[in-house]
């Protein structure tokens, strides 16, 4: 593993995506359309350049409890080869960088949500909610739901009715978060459990974890059509939504059944909440 490759590596270029495609969307929900390209670019930019800096700041925080989970080995080596130090400074600039961006060429409120991003992912959910509650990826969902809300900003920094819909679409980023994660620590528990992280599925057991997955899973889908039923997006967008969140719901319940897919659930709620995202973003570009 060269330098650059790692150093890229604990950017989480996985979260990077999901971060920029959710940003983008609220964008494009402010804007009815297809927003300015250069204010799309300082947009992405700053909103790309936190995640990146918060992720290293999460590995940093996180590092003697990565290295105790099998899983994570080349997160670990990454790490020793860049150094603490080193991926500190990085992470610094490309936080201040991003903030700068958001306060001199977009506008206030944008600049207040990306450092409350940042703020609550690596303080609030990191260092606390984590390792405190089984519960706490509830409301850690909150930094992965955040930047709907800061790219809904960058077009439209005034705050007002309007704002109910991306607030849904914040919603639906809020709910999927829990499902994702505990399909994931389901699937990985053992080495959860060695790094004494207090995840539902150790704390409360695999049934109950299921019952919650269930739960927040089938919420999804009649959130995911509100911007159907309200006329924001058009039957294709609807097929696609309704497609999709049936896909995810057999998936969740076949891994109920069978231990070994509850992996394959985390990585296809992936796919859902980048299709959400994506098929709604051109939804609404293409029929402007």
């Amino acid at each position: 593993m060269n330098y650059l490759r790692a150093l890229i590596s604990l950017a989480k270029p996985n979260i990077i995506l999901s971060v920029g495609l959710t940003g983008f969307t609220g964008m494009v929900l402010a804007a009815g359309s297809l927003p300015d390209p250069k204010l799309i670019l300082s947009a992405l930019v700053s909103l790309v350049f936190s995640a990146a800096g918060s992720a290293m700041i999460n590995n940093i925080i996180e590092r003697e409890k990565d290295e105790l989970m099998d899983r994570l080995v080349k997160r670990v080596q990454a790490l020793k080869l860049v150094g603490i130090k080193s991926l500190s400074f990085f992470a610094a600039l490309l936080i201040t960088f991003s903030l700068g961006i958001s306060l001199f060429f977009i506008n206030y409120l944008n600049f207040f949500l990306i450092l409350l991003a940042i703020l609550s992912y690596t303080i609030y959910y990191t260092l606390f909610l984590k390792k405190s509650s089984p519960f706490g990826t509830v409301l850690g969902g909150i930094p992965g739901a955040l930047p709907v809300l800061i790219g809904y900003s960058a077009i439209n920094p005034e705050i007002s009715f309007h704002y109910i819909d991306v607030l849904i679409l914040f919603l639906f980023m809020m709910i999927w978060q829990p499902p994702h994660f505990w399909s994931l620590s389901q699937h990985f528990a053992d080495d959860y459990k060695k790094a004494e992280f207090p995840i539902m599925p150790i704390i409360y057991g695999q049934k109950y974890t299921n019952y919650l997955i269930a739960i927040y899973s089938l919420a999804l889908l009649p959130i995911s059509l509100y911007f159907w039923i309200v006329g924001i997006a058009s039957s294709f967008y609807a097929f696609i939504a309704i497609l999709m969140g049936v896909c995810f719901l057999w998936l969740v319940f076949v891994s109920f059944k069978n231990r070994n897919h509850y992996k394959n659930v985390f990585l296809f709620s992936i796919l859902y909440m980048l299709i959400i995202n994506l098929s709604l973003s051109l939804d609404i570009i293409f029929n402007a």
